[in-house]
């Protein structure tokens, strides 16, 4: 299969909560934050043969993660948002181990999955959630994300206003969004709809996807 092609149909969305197909878990051999790591996968949840495209290039178009202060909680805080199986919540976890990072997304089978892939790399910082399941009052260091475009505008623009700007102040999302899925428009209607606070530029572009970059001012 090309490294850009689709992958193959699943009964379940990637954005099910519960999967209804069987797990057909096996390991995979992936690299990141520098190293080769072998993770556990499974059916039923985005990406599950590799590490897609769209991850791919987030992961090498963001800076360097920011030093962590601790907040008012006593933890500095990062999110991975829509972590399927994990690569960009373990990726901040290995790069920031002092930082406690959320792992969000609404499939359980993916956040089982995220556990066991921390558990595996020794990787205790790693919080996988449901997205009610983080603390309302919790603010962000960095965001990373490879949001799950495919649950239709309204669900996704809801999603993103409610977790952009809990960025805290001097601080940046990182977005990666295929453009001819609507990158330029997404980062257009974000500009519309942040608060002035907040403002979203192009950070990158390569294979077909825009990284874009929300900034919250100090």
């Amino acid at each position: 299969m090309p490294p850009d092609a689709a992958p193959e149909p699943s009964p379940d969305h990637y954005f099910t909560a519960q999967p209804a197909s069987a797990e057909e878990r096996r390991e995979l051999t992936v690299r990141l934050a520098g190293r080769e790591v072998t993770v556990e996968v499974a059916s039923g949840i985005f990406s599950p043969g590799r590490l897609d495209l769209g991850t791919q290039v987030l992961l090498r178009s963001v800076p360097d993660l920011p030093p962590v202060t601790p907040g008012p909680d006593g933890a500095a805080n990062l999110l991975d948002l829509g972590c399927g199986w994990g690569p960009v919540a373990l990726t901040m976890a290995v790069e920031s181990p002092a930082a406690t990072v959320w792992a969000v997304d609404v499939n359980e089978r993916a956040l089982d999955l995220v556990r066991r892939n921390a558990a595996r790399l020794g990787l205790d910082n790693v919080r996988a959630v449901r997205p009610e399941d983080v603390p309302g009052d919790v603010r962000f260091a960095a965001i990373w994300s490879n949001p799950p475009i495919r649950v239709g505008k309204d669900v996704l623009h809801e999603m993103l206003l409610h977790w952009l700007p809990r960025l805290e102040p001097g601080t940046e999302a990182y977005l990666v969004v295929q453009r001819n899925l609507g990158a330029d428009s997404l980062m257009a209607w974000l500009n519309e709809h942040l608060d002035d606070e907040l403002s979203v530029s192009k950070h990158a572009s390569a294979k077909g996807f825009r990284v874009l970059e929300v900034t919250r001012a100090g």
